[in-house]
């Protein structure tokens, strides 16, 4: 995990709690459009993989509990996970790549309506993602999987294949990595990962004629189950962020210069737009900065939004980082993980930091992107995240340009009900997020994700479920104290 070279303790500072009339006032609990889709505040839970969906990716019991848990706290929106478009196996995931998924999504659908009284509108994040694998055992690797090509040969020295593979496992590193291609050196060090520049490889050159069916029809189920809005994943380490890079250098009219950078990702919107009807909200998740040497900045971002903008796209969501190509060195059987290098580092700060620290720091680049936006003439919603933990700090980003709807996971995670608490003048009451990663600890080896300021709490007490590891809660405490005289009913 990167830890930055400034070792400086933040502590959160949720500031003064506001009154129930302070907050009837407030310009975060008062409504917004976006495109079809109005919320009644100005409040967002932003897609966190729980790691709670069935091996098949089908919603269950546990991935009820949970949505309808954070809708107790009645945000104006939550978005669930990241959920794959296509139906191929990838874990504890949600999918929605066939039309088996859709009943499973209908019941998440109506279990978050009845918790928040039909207040908070549910969006689904659409994902789609390549080929990773893990970090294989070197002499495995070399033995039976590295690809030996003629030049390979020749470099190690004649021979047949079996003696040419037993010269390599004979090498020491610093001179087994002189003499692979890179890629196999990346193949062999992290873990084989495809990229959208692969285009040596079918299944990756066909990605601009496949992508945008396979995302419409995954938002036509989306609509079937009954979803107030699509969230198409363009961030972090995934395809379409991917295509939106500096990076892509495709030579075949989707990589290279912006305009051909934003094609297909204006493409599957086009796609999805046209697949589902007008009251369904459709916008997507980018990032801010991809915060990578040769990746796309500030600047690229805003550029980005405001195409997508004029497209019709009825948000944006901000975050920043997250990607593969800085990521730490992962252990012998495991998968590189997005979070775990500088860039990853962007994206889930902690209370460790350097001098820029946890709270607020995508606000800078966010204020260009919405400005933008505004520029380009467009009234785009802009949904902003970064260490959101507070009144202040919320109803701050929405008068200084920062965001229009104020967007937090890991606050979120700790306290479901802090929205609610602020609203109806319980603020005294809120847990605040401690930023020390613990939830992103969990995440990285796919656990079942809580927190631990109440995984522990009353386990002696009666509970719905703990994790698979029979030592934590799955769900946070209920909160129900009686309201006080005048307040918004619990």
């Amino acid at each position: 995990m990167f830890k930055p070279a400034q070792r400086i303790r933040f502590s959160p500072q949720p500031g003064a709690a506001p009154s129930r009339a302070e907050a009837a006032a407030s310009r975060l609990f008062s409504p917004v459009d976006c495109g079809p889709m109005r919320l009644a505040t100005r409040t967002w839970v932003p897609a966190m993989v729980p790691w709670r969906a069935s091996p098949d990716g089908e919603v269950n019991a546990d991935v009820i509990a949970w949505y309808a848990r954070l809708a107790q706290g009645r945000p104006g929106a939550i978005v669930i996970e990241a959920t794959g478009i296509r139906d191929v196996p990838s874990g504890p995931l949600l999918r929605i790549g066939d039309d088996r998924f859709v009943p499973g999504l209908a019941r998440l659908v109506a279990a978050v309506r009845e918790a928040s009284g039909g207040e908070t509108r549910l969006l689904i994040q659409l994902i789609d993602f390549l080929t990773i694998r893990r970090r294989p055992e070197r002499d495995t690797f070399l033995r039976r999987f590295l690809p030996l090509t003629d030049a390979l040969r020749a470099r190690v020295g004649h021979g047949d294949d079996t003696a040419v593979r037993e010269a390599l496992v004979a090498l020491p590193d610093a001179e087994l990595r002189a003499i692979l291609p890179e890629r196999d050196w990346e193949a062999l060090s992290l873990g084989y990962r495809e990229r959208v520049t692969d285009t040596h490889l079918p299944q990756i050159a066909e990605l601009p004629q496949v992508l945008p069916g396979l995302f419409a029809k995954a938002a036509a189920r989306a609509e079937a189950a009954g979803f107030d809005g699509i969230e198409l994943h363009y961030a972090h380490a995934y395809t379409m962020a991917s295509f939106l890079s500096a990076r892509n250098d495709r030579a075949d009219g989707y990589g290279g210069p912006r305009e051909a950078r934003v094609r297909l990702p204006l493409e599957v919107f086009a796609a999805v737009r046209a697949a589902v009807s007008p009251n369904i909200a459709v916008g997507c998740r980018m990032l801010a900065d991809e915060c990578i040497a040769g990746g796309s900045g500030p600047d690229d971002a805003a550029w980005f939004a405001a195409e997508f903008a004029r497209a019709g796209m009825d948000f944006l969501s901000l975050s920043r980082g997250g990607k593969f190509d800085d990521a730490a060195q992962p252990r012998v059987g495991e998968a590189a993980y997005p979070y775990t290098g500088p860039s990853g580092y962007e994206c889930m700060p902690a209370a460790l930091s350097d001098a820029a620290g946890p709270f607020g720091r995508n606000l800078a680049a966010a204020r260009g992107v919405r400005a933008a936006v505004r520029a380009a003439g467009c009234t785009t919603p802009v949904v902003t995240a970064g260490g959101v933990h507070g009144f202040a700090q919320a109803e701050a980003m929405l008068h200084d340009g920062s965001a229009d709807v104020v967007a937090a996971a890991r606050q979120s995670l700790a306290d479901p009900d802090w929205w609610l608490k602020l609203r109806s003048g319980h603020g005294a009451a809120v847990r605040v997020c401690e930023y020390s990663n613990y939830c992103e600890g969990l995440d990285q080896k796919h656990k079942q994700v809580t927190c631990k300021l109440w995984d522990r709490l009353d386990l002696t007490g009666p509970l719905r479920a703990l994790a698979s590891d029979g030592r934590r809660r799955l769900e946070p405490p209920a909160w129900s104290p009686a309201p006080p005289s005048g307040s918004i009913t619990e």
